[in-house]
């Protein structure tokens, strides 16, 4: 028997998730107590905190053995591609965050948005909490993998190089075989609590106003993305973006760009354009340093919420400086559900003026179409990766090939 592909068991998974939550919700409560519903949801709830746990505790491991023996492999040329990355995820969240601010100005007056984020059923308590904490942070993961990386190559260490690259194979090896198996069963809960909840049918109307603008942005701005890529490395970008279903619809589910690097390292490459060293490199390094789809949305988020509260838009010499700020902050923003818009709570504070009343409905409005920023980031890394291939031919950067297929 044919194994089902990984988006059907994705969108099987999400389909589930939707369907036990509201049957769920659709029991009748316990006399005195939490009824079958509670039960089925403590338990789903659990499992599915613990499926989260162990992928974020593999997340940092995939983050070293990625991209410190890709650094390793490009040897002289290590310190030019990432300071190349930088300045590549740098720009495109600058000009996604410009784009949406000249949206929101054009769109948001003409709109009357209202919260409705009240009235939401609480979730039950797990019957335990086994958290698996992570050797160290991602940023953390990441900062170690340049420094070992490019010290290995500056000092020739042979020895070292050698266990980065079997490293990597054991990572592979966990990636096959752990992660990806669970992510369509981790993704499901997330949907049954939000069904649960009532996330998916009380907050639709806003979530729906809200989320078709913020994604029209998304899909602009990738379009926009992948063409200049396309342009500027001389290949067609539909041979990257046709490979990133799974990451996206991974993205949706997980609303974390780390959690997701798994599925968008297979997908790039699946990829006839993208060389495969650079893939090694860059998808993990982008996963964390490029949120262009989240500042996209925090950017027009910020102007609806200072219209519904405070009655006017921020001027525009404010917004140039939070979208150029932002962006600095999306660059160390970790890549988990609402990293930059919490990592950048100061900016919405000090340079827009919020108070406790905006930051916490800039926080729920957020949390609302999280998936979809997140989805975007991912999917727009395939692009900057196109960028970094089309450099290195033209500047004549040997490619380097490795044993990591996934």
């Amino acid at each position: 028997m044919k194994k089902m592909s990984l988006p059907v068991r994705l969108l099987l998974g999400v389909a589930a998730g939707i369907a036990i939550g509201l049957l769920c919700a659709a029991l009748p409560a316990g006399e005195g107590g939490p009824g079958l519903g509670d039960n089925v949801m403590q338990v789903i709830l659990t499992a599915k905190n613990l499926m989260g746990s162990l992928i974020s505790f593999c997340v940092p491991l995939i983050v070293i053995g990625f991209i410190a023996p890709s650094i390793t492999r490009m040897q002289s040329n290590a310190s030019r591609m990432l300071g190349l990355a930088l300045v590549l995820a740098y720009s495109s969240s600058v000009c996604a965050a410009l784009l949406s601010m000249g949206a929101g100005y054009a769109i948001i007056p003409a709109l009357s948005i209202q919260s409705a984020v009240e009235g939401l059923r609480d979730l039950p308590e797990l019957l335990f909490n086994l958290e698996i904490v992570p050797i160290m942070s991602v940023m953390s993961a990441l900062v170690f993998s340049v420094l070992v990386g490019l010290a290995a190559t500056w000092t020739h260490a042979k020895a070292v190089i050698q266990v980065l690259e079997e490293f990597q194979k054991i990572v592979l090896a966990v990636v096959t075989r752990v992660v990806i198996p669970i992510l369509p069963f981790f993704i499901a809960g997330t949907f049954c609590g939000l069904a649960y909840e009532g996330s998916i049918t009380r907050q639709l109307p806003v979530f729906l106003i809200v989320i078709l603008i913020v994604m029209a942005g998304h899909y602009l701005w990738m379009a926009l993305l992948y063409g200049l890529a396309g342009a500027y490395a001389g290949a067609n970008p539909w041979e990257v973006v046709r490979h990133y279903g799974p990451a996206y619809l991974t993205a949706v589910g997980t609303m974390s760009s780390a959690a997701t690097l798994a599925v968008a390292l297979r997908c790039a490459k699946r990829s006839s354009v993208l060389r495969q060293d650079l893939v090694d490199f860059g998808i993990p390094l982008f996963a964390n340093i490029h949120l262009c789809g989240s500042v996209l949305t925090e950017v027009f988020f910020v102007m609806t919420v200072s219209k519904v509260l405070y009655g006017q838009l921020p001027p525009q010499g404010t917004m140039v400086l939070f979208c150029f700020l932002l962006g600095i902050f999306a660059v160390g923003a970790p890549g988990v559900p609402g990293g930059t818009v919490v990592a950048s709570l100061g900016l919405i504070t000090s340079v827009v003026g919020f108070d406790q009343t905006g930051t916490g409905l800039m926080l729920t409005i957020f949390a609302l179409q999280d998936s979809f920023g997140t989805a975007c980031n991912v999917t727009g890394d395939g692009a900057l990766t196109l960028v970094l291939t089309g450099y290195a031919n033209k500047h004549h950067i040997q490619e380097v090939h490795s044993d990591a297929i996934l």
